[in-house]
């Protein structure tokens, strides 16, 4: 891994309106990323998605509460701070969001630049949502980007997997291991990902949903040997 890296973290807060796949150990992949990154002084970066507590800022279509506001990330609720296990330490870096995108409306490229970074590493969630246009606006921003598919889930295996197929799929610059893997790379070890070696890699027919996904475990899997 080349040291112009940055862990970038999406939305790992308290907000408890979801219930989550395997969400115990993506927090425990996540800590071990955090110690790793830590370490090793990689620059750190969480995000936050938060709403207005009036509602005023949400797009179209955005689900409310019965007095208006925002039914999920409600601004000055414990739902919108980070989980304590994961909890940024000084120097570390929080950029609040009101939307699904790490970029949009946000000073997130500015931040990186100013560090010279050009490699994310990237977790959080949801994969399906905050992560995915995270990941493609990363892309269309010149980022390479190492997406850890152990230190992300969503509200479904279904969600989780369909998000990573069409990220292998499309977005070229990306690279996917697991968090095992990626701190090898930290740490200056040999380390094995999956980089998909060409477009529309990972396509399927509706009846090849599941043979797919068992396609691309096969491939995570092989990094974790």
């Amino acid at each position: 891994m080349n040291n112009n890296n940055a862990l970038l973290i999406i939305d790992m807060q308290q907000e408890d309106g979801f219930v989550l796949e395997n969400f115990d150990a993506v927090i425990a992949n996540t800590a071990a990323l955090l110690d790793t990154a830590r370490n090793q002084r990689v620059p750190i970066f969480f995000t936050r998605h938060i709403n207005q507590a009036d509602g005023s800022d949400l797009p179209r279509g955005e689900p409310r509460a019965a007095d208006g506001g925002p039914s999920s990330y409600r601004a000055g609720t414990r739902q919108v701070e980070i989980l304590q296990r994961l909890a940024p330490q000084p120097g570390e870096q929080v950029v609040d969001k009101g939307r699904y995108s790490a970029f949009h409306g946000t000073d997130l490229d500015t931040r990186l630049k100013a560090l010279n970074v050009d490699t994310l590493i990237i977790s959080g969630v949801l994969t399906d949502v905050c992560v995915l246009s995270s990941v493609f606006d990363a892309f269309a921003l010149g980022y390479h980007i190492r997406l850890v598919s152990d230190a992300c889930t969503t509200t479904t295996l279904a969600g989780h997997h369909s998000a990573l197929l069409i990220m292998a799929n499309w977005v070229y610059s990306l690279e996917i291991l697991t968090s095992s893997q990626c701190v090898h790379a930290l740490d200056g070890r040999d380390y094995v990902s999956l980089i998909p070696d060409r477009p529309d890699c990972f396509a399927h027919q509706p009846h090849e949903f599941e043979s797919t996904i068992a396609r691309l475990q096969t491939h995570l899997a092989r990094t974790q040997e």
